[in-house]
């Protein structure tokens, strides 16, 4: 326990879900990366509602079907909404602050990590959404990423992904891109969170433009479309 009370001090996230559930307001939970400066995630939007979705979240939701497992599902509220749409998900975090607001608030969630082979069961449906490329840190786990994928599938499964392409922070006034293509991969970031006085550990996080997941997607054998695209270089992508 953190000096502040809290009983996970490695959760920021999960600390910044359970203040709002609990008391309808949050602190600011902080971004520092490395690349780029402060920022924050504003807590209440982890709590929206279908209406309030993008357009993007709200197809993923529409397309799943079957079992369905959500990674790195937060507060719970694509499980939330898929519930009332009569589906059932299974969602999944690795915050236990997190999981247990969304037990609280109804949901059939478990404490779990992605990348753990011994995590049970096998999905029709994988959505990882918010930047769910997220998870794949680097682009040398693309190979990795791709055969756990395989391994949470049903035969005839999918992943419904979203992402954004970064290239636009690259653009020149002249409609060039100054990108380094000799240097590491230009979605690679690296995030640390802050909430109040709780401090999670530095984690990489990718965000993949389209031709590049689909390059890898088909590179392991999977069949990957483009399903939607968004209203700035982020997009919707099936995979199986």
């Amino acid at each position: 326990m953190d000096k502040k009370g809290y009983r996970f001090p490695k959760d920021p996230m999960g600390a910044a879900i359970y203040d709002f559930h609990k008391n309808g307001k949050a602190a600011k939970l902080r971004v520092f990366s490395s690349q780029f400066d402060e920022d924050e995630i504003p807590v209440e939007e982890l709590f929206r509602d279908f209406e309030s979705m993008p357009y993007l979240e709200k197809v993923a939701l529409e397309l799943a079907q079957g079992s369905i497992l959500d990674v790195g599902a937060g507060a719970g509220c694509h499980s939330i909404a898929l519930g009332q749409m009569g589906k059932k998900a299974l969602a999944m975090d690795i915050s236990p602050l997190s999981v247990q607001v969304m037990r609280e608030r109804g949901v059939d969630a478990v404490q779990g990590d992605f990348w753990d082979p011994a995590f049970p069961g096998k999905y029709d449906t994988i959505l990882m959404l918010m930047n769910g490329s997220g998870i794949i840190g680097r682009i040398d786990n693309m190979g990795r990423f791709f055969e756990r994928v395989r391994g949470l599938l049903k035969p005839g499964g999918s992943l419904l992904m979203d992402s954004s392409d970064l290239r636009y922070l690259y653009e020149e006034e002249d409609g060039s891109f100054a990108i380094d293509l000799a240097g590491d991969y230009y979605g690679e970031l690296d995030y640390q969170m802050q909430y109040k006085s709780v401090k999670g550990e530095s984690f990489d996080w990718l965000y993949v433009d389209f031709q590049t997941l689909s390059y890898y997607a088909e590179q392991y054998g999977f069949n990957v479309e483009l399903v939607a695209e968004g209203e700035h270089y982020d997009y919707l992508a099936k995979i199986w």
